[in-house]
């Protein structure tokens, strides 16, 4: 089995890992539910970090940029089922079971689910689709276990039809502080628009506004100021931090650095160079 697996083609995905692997970014587009089957979980965002181990829930909100860390346990294995809650699939619920959002959601963007027998059930009723990856599930099978799932979160987390049952486009945020928290993330620039609630355009419009410059140039340089100030005052090696920072690679890093501040980062602090 290849890791992670698709169970069905864009909607449910099985992750076995046997040894730790970080995940530098990910994109979330859709809200999306995660089973930890066994190991450790943890995802980082500017706003939240949320750990979990084998037997929980997260339910994770759209839209969202943020990285991740997998752990197995020690001497055993890493497991995760990842269902992803698709617009059009729970436009359809909402429709047929009549469900509509009475509010505005104003809670955390990413939740623990508490558990309940109903939940534990279901859990465990889809582990075996996943271990089992293209032996017995049809697509069909595959959207009753993802329906059954939102009804059931439905059922368990007052208020969550709030969260679910929204489609509205994202409205224009505060570009400011969504970039100053998020510039770090090695994301198109398209993605950095949507995210916003901009379109290309009117993303490079209101950038230069507010920045005064491209967002190609203010993102290389934020992420430069910031690793100046690492490796200067924190003293954290180079070769540490780069792709933190966004960078796609350390010569990379390195020539865009000596290229602005005139000096190696090396040059900063050599007695970290001798580490």
């Amino acid at each position: 089995m290849t890791s992670p697996a698709e169970i069905l083609p864009g909607v449910i995905f099985y992750s076995y890992l046997s040894a730790q692997r970080k995940e530098k970014i990910c994109l979330w587009n859709h809200h999306t539910l995660i089973l930890q089957v066994s190991g450790q979980f943890v995802m980082e965002t500017s706003a939240q970090t949320i750990s979990m181990a084998g037997g929980e829930m997260l339910l994770i909100g759209r839209n969202q940029l943020g990285t991740l860390t997998k752990t197995p346990l020690p001497g055993g294995n890493y497991e995760t089922i990842v269902i992803s809650l698709q617009d059009d699939l729970l436009r359809r619920i909402a429709l047929e079971d009549k469900l509509e959002a009475d509010g505005k959601y104003t809670g955390s963007p990413n939740m623990l689910i508490p558990s309940n027998e109903f939940l534990q059930g279901y859990f465990q009723s889809i582990v075996p689709y996943a271990r089992n990856s293209g032996a017995a599930i049809t697509d069909e099978m595959g959207i009753l276990k993802v329906r059954e799932g939102i009804k059931l979160l439905l059922l368990a987390v007052p208020g969550l039809h709030n969260f679910l049952i929204d489609f509205s486009e994202p409205s224009k945020i505060d570009l400011e502080k969504f970039m100053l928290s998020n510039y770090h993330f090695n994301v198109p620039v398209e993605k950095f628009a949507q995210l916003t609630g901009r379109s290309l355009a009117s993303f490079k419009r209101d950038f230069l506004k507010t920045f005064g410059a491209s967002p190609r140039q203010w993102l290389q340089n934020r992420r430069l100021a910031e690793a100046k100030h690492l490796i200067q005052t924190k003293h954290q090696k180079h070769s540490a931090i780069y792709l933190a920072l966004g960078f796609e690679s350390l010569s990379h890093f390195s020539y865009a650095f000596k290229k602005k501040y005139g000096m190696a980062p090396t040059a900063l602090n050599p007695d970290l160079a001798q580490k």
